[in-house]
């Protein structure tokens, strides 16, 4: 691409502005570990949703949707738009209870929930398993990403890339903590969403340019449109059965529609089947976890209160399926106009690595018609993708690997400035071992599929140990051994099966050996059950006699949960996210086809139904929540 003096000013520009304002908050966020990884626990619910959706805008998320939109069509993108019902759930149920429980993160947790040396295992554990592997397998892949970006953008060498993005991100994940994480966040969520529109754009204008010879993005838009509403994703299989989608005049998945063609089996099962009726309470992924968990919690425990929790993580929900989608879907729309296929995108960008040339890297392809200006926007604005997942996951590592192992079973004894400076050290050390990984990944679909399949069938345990005391540290042991094992041995073993039979089996597996664990293994201390009911108060049959143990009534508990109400929440906070999505689509979709209109108002409709009935269960929630922090105080206050 050819950048201007001005380009490199704005980009400039945009680092300062999101970078700058952090360096102050370094003395605050130095003075403890408390504000280092939880901000002090004062984090207002606007500040924590903005740096949950900034986080999972990440450099690799529009490269992963323009992978899926050029594979499958836009309804591949169900492979996430499923988690919609995870996410809500968090909302409802989870939340507030994650605040209540006061632990500094979710892995401390166990050691509340659970008892004896197996929660100290467990903890243990999982702090070096997804501190260290997951948590740099997932920055590997933003990494990756960048790599690819950069690559096509600027010719840069891999090693330069992480070189550069390396210096930013550590210098300032070590300095200035989870507050300086959190108000990077929130800047540059308004500068990505700026860029990505803009992307959208112009790739609107260049199909106007090439299909009518008018530069111009409505043209583009109904074009676009009217072109793409005659293709459809058709499927082939290999010599090993895994399906192949190119896209090509025929019969079978239309490019647009926004649900998957049944008929196509293999393709259906993939893309929504499996991820509507298992992934999204089966399969543990960050930002998406059943029972909330990892970064996601780290914000909802930063929270100042449990209405700062339900809030934060309900803005969250709604930005993350609503606002960001749609101008990464129509670029990627676009870029089959302008690259048909990978050879066209190696032929546009003749010096860039062959090596990591895939349907992921149209996305940056599209931006070589970026006017100039826009390119200085965007440069800051992928960098802004990356840094804002990179700090957040750099801090939440550093959290697990310093709170959770070093100061846990290392060393108990250290000064609050000891465990500060072993958690910025830790983040160099993070940063390292991912960069090292993302030279071994080729794709973000790859990368996406390995981190299922390593959390297959372990999600509906992190759901369950907040209902039923007979969930153990044993149940996570065993959950964790045969998730990773099966990832192995089921593909080893089903070598012409697909992703989604696997997984199936995978979750089959892994969720049969926990749940005959909890009936037949070791349970936990029942006086660590009793002070676990007393402080979290949790709802469900499955603590009755525990919670009479503990002098709790089933009517404080109602009280405190409100499960009806969350249950509409859940509901109307999913219909609410899909109807405004789908809605959207269509009225876009419409410029083309105006058949759509009529689909895209009555979705509206529903939209505004649902939108009600959300607006009041949120708001009874809050005056719970408010009213159970007053309580709470009071008790604290009488001793």
């Amino acid at each position: 691409m050819n950048i201007s003096w001005i380009d490199w000013v704005i980009a400039a520009a945009s680092i300062l502005v999101c970078f700058v304002p952090a360096l102050f908050l370094a003395k605050r966020s130095g003075a403890s570990t408390s504000e280092f990884f939880a901000s002090g626990r004062s984090v207002p619910w606007w500040l924590a949703g903005l740096s949950m959706v900034a986080t999972t805008f990440s450099s690799d998320t529009p490269n992963w949707v323009t992978e899926q939109v050029r594979r499958y069509g836009v309804a591949g993108n169900w492979q996430w738009w499923a988690f919609v019902l995870t996410g809500v759930a968090t909302v409802f149920f989870f939340a507030r209870l994650w605040r209540r429980s006061g632990v500094m993160t979710d892995l401390e947790f166990y050691e509340l929930r659970y008892s004896g040396k197996s929660a100290s295992v467990v903890r243990g554990f999982r702090a070096v398993y997804l501190g260290l592997f997951f948590n740099c397998f997932i920055m590997g892949m933003v990494t990756l990403a960048a790599c690819k970006i950069a690559n096509i953008l600027f010719g840069l060498a891999p090693w330069q890339t992480i070189v550069i993005c390396g210096v930013l991100n550590v210098a300032f994940a070590a300095h200035s903590g989870l507050w300086g994480v959190l108000v990077i966040d929130m800047i540059q969520f308004f500068i990505k969403m700026t860029a990505v529109f803009a992307a959208a754009w112009f790739s609107l204008v260049e199909v106007g340019r090439r299909l009518a010879g008018e530069p111009s993005g409505w043209l583009g838009l109904k074009l676009l449109t009217e072109r793409l509403s005659t293709l459809q994703v058709v499927q082939s299989t290999t010599a090993n059965a895994q399906p192949v989608m190119s896209v090509k005049d025929g019969t079978g998945q239309p490019i647009l529609d926004m649900l998957p063609n049944f008929s196509m089996s293999e393709l259906a099962l993939m893309i929504f089947i499996l991820p509507i009726a298992v992934s999204w309470w089966a399969n543990w992924y960050p930002g998406a976890e059943p029972g909330g968990g990892s970064y996601i919690a780290q914000r909802m425990l930063a929270s100042k209160s449990e209405k700062d929790s339900l809030g934060g993580t309900l803005f969250f929900n709604i930005a993350h399926y609503v606002l960001r989608p749609w101008p990464w879907i129509i670029t990627a729309l676009c870029s089959i106009i302008v690259y048909p296929d990978l050879a066209s995108i190696q032929a546009a960008f003749p010096n860039a690595d062959a090596s990591l040339i895939g349907h992921d890297s149209a996305f940056p392809a599209m931006l070589k018609f970026l006017p100039v200006g826009f390119v200085g926007l965007m440069i800051g604005g992928l960098l802004a993708a990356n840094s804002s997942t990179i700090l957040t996951h750099l801090n939440w590592g550093s959290s697990y690997l310093v709170h959770d192992f070093y100061r846990r079973f290392i060393k108990k004894d250290g000064s609050e400035a000891h465990y500060v400076n072993a958690g910025r050290l830790s983040t160099i050390v993070l940063y390292i071992v991912a960069a090292l990984l993302s030279l071994t990944m080729s794709s973000a679909q790859q990368a996406f599929q390995v981190l299922l399949s390593i959390g297959a069938g372990t999600g509906l345990l992190y759901i369950a140990r907040w209902f039923w005391w007979r969930v153990s540290a044993w149940c996570e042991i065993v959950a964790m051994v045969m998730s990773l094992i099966t990832s192995l041995a089921v593909p080893y073993f089903m070598p012409g099966a697909g992703f989604a039979t696997t997984t199936i089996v995978q979750v089959g597996i892994t969720t049969v050996a926990w749940l005959i664990t909890a009936f037949v293994g070791p349970t936990t201390d029942r006086a660590t059950l009793i002070a676990f009911v007393q402080k979290v108060k949790p709802v469900g049959g499955g603590w009755s006699e525990l919670r009479a143990a503990a002098g709790v009534s089933d009517a404080d508990v109602a009280q405190e949960n409100r499960i009806g109400a969350a249950f509409a929440g859940w509901i109307s906070g999913c219909v609410v996210i899909w109807s405004s999505l789908f809605a959207i689509g269509n009225f876009l979709y419409a410029s083309g086809d105006p058949s759509r209109l009529k689909t895209a108002w009555i979705l509206t409709a529903v939209l505004a139904v649902s939108g009600f009935v959300l607006l009041r269960v949120t708001q009874q929630l809050w005056t719970d929540s408010t009213a159970s922090q007053a309580r709470e105080d009071a008790r604290v206050a009488r001793g």
